[in-house]
């Protein structure tokens, strides 16, 4: 068990997140592990905000668009042909890549907007872009990473990102 949070640490944190009416952002008693330095794991000022702190910490920052999930690109906002799509369709649901987008490592996730006869328009902003947020977290557990971690980027583990375990 890691005493301080530095470089090379996986940070468990319980986190809550709010939008500026004060709305809850996800599930209650949210907790996410990350690897700490630089990895990308969490948003880089709550990173500096936690760098060089033990267990039990608490941060509070309201983060603009720029230190969150980004500024809104109306770019990413598309229309595109029905018939590109399965045939069971409905707002909300999401896909990564959007037909003739050529397929890269990072590809986006569009989102469905909305549905006409002929189109559907999708977005391929993250739901929070250009939002002003209020984070709050509590450092629950710092731990040295593994070999595995390091060479991946990510923590591993329990409380690690689904989409980036392994």
């Amino acid at each position: 068990m890691a005493e301080r949070i530095d470089r090379g640490t996986v940070v468990t944190i319980a986190y809550e997140l709010r939008d500026v009416e004060g709305a809850l952002l996800d599930e209650e008693g949210a907790t996410v592990a990350y690897l700490h330095g630089g990895y990308g794991g969490i948003f880089p000022k709550v990173e500096a905000a936690l760098e060089g702190h033990g267990p039990g910490h608490e941060v509070t920052l309201t983060l603009d668009p720029e230190d969150a999930f980004g500024d809104y690109d109306p770019e990413l906002l598309r229309v595109e042909p029905r018939e590109a799509f399965p045939d069971v369709l409905q707002e909300g649901m999401r896909f990564e890549g959007v037909p003739g987008e050529v397929p890269s490592e990072d590809l986006r996730v569009y989102t469905v907007t909305g549905i006409a006869d002929d189109k559907v328009v999708v977005d391929g902003n993250h739901p929070l872009a250009g939002e002003r947020i209020w984070f709050r977290c509590t450092v629950r557990e710092i731990r040295p990473a593994t070999a595995e971690e390091l060479r991946h980027g990510h923590a591993h583990g329990e409380h690690a990102p689904e989409s980036e375990e392994g």
